[in-house]
């Protein structure tokens, strides 16, 4: 045998990761089936959990898909959970499925009007501050009747948008070069490099006031979140029932997660309060300049569809005429029909970006999986189950919103709501207690989970996006930039949560 081969299938094996990368895995893998043997499958899959963090952890070194999915299949080899159980977790979330396959494709045929939108808001609005409140507020309003991970795929395509224009100028080149590869900063000219340093800042800063906004309005309506539909359907409430139960918890929590947001652009704390550098913002008027001065009546017409479709998209997921991925479809029917794309691979590249995302939340329902065959969450939930009172409600948002930091919280609010549920059908509690409970744990899942990208679908999505790696937004440093929040959303909720039920 070639003596070449070992070596190629080494450099092969999860490509042009780091050495240190590839061992920890390969080490993961081979210790998996020996804890198993030694401390059995409960302690086992919490270590499997801590090992798909790393992954998740380390996105912008290597894409969590292969070594999660790798840590995945050995799991279900080992035993820990079975194919059944994945396609029940994944069946479960088949409309985030759709979702992500379709309205994240949908938004990209938007990005000519996205750009038009927000180009104008960026160079009307100067204080920081202020554009600040208003990304956090605009996304919280949009989440609270829409769908945070549209609002974020909204933010998302935005930001590479803004980054590209000035990369190129970065490079050397002017707005209208056509051919650009922005990912690589190979050919930034050394004086532009230190505001593009700063643009990415300011790029983090905004994208992050904005996603902490899709969880300060998913929390306040029954079709903010997943889990929130799911809450309101069991307790048996209609969308005002719904708010007006929230609201005691979530406009304070509101008010406050926009104060913090001001305070931290005026702190400059925690990696907020970077400004638009003045040559970008130059930059971007030349952009503007040239896009309107070059635009023609076929250009003029593509936005005029890209408004009108913007509308009816907002109306269908406002009023739910249909399943959010299905109107996402709909969406790129309309856009490509009368915007005149119609070849395979025009199409295509609309996918790029929500595909490998999909297919990492398939593998995360994988862990999920494993985390429900096991009954890992079973004691916490035993614990707050048998306490009473007070002391149980403020419990319940603790324990939820610890666990929806390591889990989702679609998957942590279903376990919870099912046994409170049970519990009310059995007697042992009261309906008006379980009223209690279900607000807690509506809250418990939706705010303190902010603090890392494994609570909350559009804080993954997002870190695994195409801007992560472009404005240098790792794990760490989102976990670092939403503890503020995190800190300032859980305090009041919970106090809010201990006050007012």
């Amino acid at each position: 045998m070639d003596r070449s081969l070992p070596i190629a299938f080494s450099r092969n094996f999860l490509g042009s990761a780091p050495d240190w990368y590839k061992k920890a895995i390969i080490f993961f893998l081979i210790a998996n089936p020996i804890l198993l043997l030694v401390l059995g499958p409960f302690i086992t899959g919490w270590i499997l959990i801590a090992e798909f963090i790393f992954t998740l952890a380390l996105a912008l070194k290597c894409y969590p898909l292969q070594p999660g999915g790798l840590l995945a299949i050995e799991a279900v080899i080992l035993g820990m959970t079975d194919p059944h159980t994945v396609f029940h977790e994944t069946e479960a979330n088949f409309e985030v499925i759709l979702l992500l396959m379709f309205m994240v494709a949908g938004i990209f045929f938007m990005k000519e009007l996205l750009l038009f939108t927000f180009t104008k808001i960026l160079l009307k609005v100067k204080s920081k501050k202020l554009l600040s409140l208003l990304f956090s507020a605009v996304a919280a309003v949009l989440s609270a009747f829409l769908d945070a991970l549209t609002v974020t795929a909204v933010l998302i395509s935005v930001g590479v948008g803004f980054y590209s224009v000035y990369h190129k100028v970065a490079s050397g080149k002017t707005v209208t070069h056509a051919d650009h590869d922005h990912s690589h900063d190979t050919h930034i000219v050394e004086y532009h490099r230190e505001d593009l340093d700063q643009f990415r800042a300011f790029l983090r800063s905004l994208i992050m006031h904005g996603a902490v906004g899709t969880a300060l309005g998913g929390v306040c309506t029954l079709v903010g979140e997943p889990q929130n539909l799911l809450i309101a359907t069991i307790a048996d409430w209609n969308f005002v029932t719904f708010f007006m139960n929230m609201a005691p918890i979530t406009m304070p929590t509101l008010v406050a997660g926009l104060l913090t947001c001001y305070l931290l652009e005026v702190s400059g704390w925690f990696g907020y309060g970077a400004e638009l550098p003045e040559p970008v913002r130059e930059v971007l008027e030349e952009f503007q300049e040239h896009e309107e001065k070059d635009r023609n009546a076929r250009d003029t017409a593509r936005l005029i569809v890209q408004g009108l479709v913007a509308v009816i998209l907002v109306f269908g997921l406002a009023l739910h005429l249909a399943a959010v991925g299905l109107i996402g479809l709909m969406i790129i029917v309309l856009l490509t029909a009368f915007n005149g794309v119609i070849e395979e691979h025009q199409i295509g590249h609309a996918f790029e970006e929500a595909l490998p995302f999909t297919a990492l939340l398939v593998v995360f329902f994988a862990i999920v999986a494993v985390i429900h065959d096991q009954h890992l969450f079973a004691p916490v939930i035993n614990y707050v189950l048998a306490l009473e009172g007070d002391m149980r409600t403020s419990a319940f948002f603790i324990a939820n919103g610890v666990l929806s930091m390591i889990s989702d919280n679609v998957f942590v609010a279903t376990v919870y709501i099912t046994d409170v549920k049970a519990a009310l059908d059995e007697g042992a509690i009261t309906r008006p207690e379980f009223d209690a409970l279900a607000i807690a744990i509506n809250t418990g899942t939706n705010l303190p989970s902010v603090a890392t990208p494994n609570g909350q679908a559009a804080f993954l999505f997002l870190l695994t996006s195409a801007l992560a790696p472009l404005i240098r937004l790792s794990y760490g440093r989102m976990v670092i930039m939403a503890m503020p929040y995190t800190l300032v959303l859980t305090a009041v909720g919970l106090m809010a949560v201990i006050y007012n039920l």
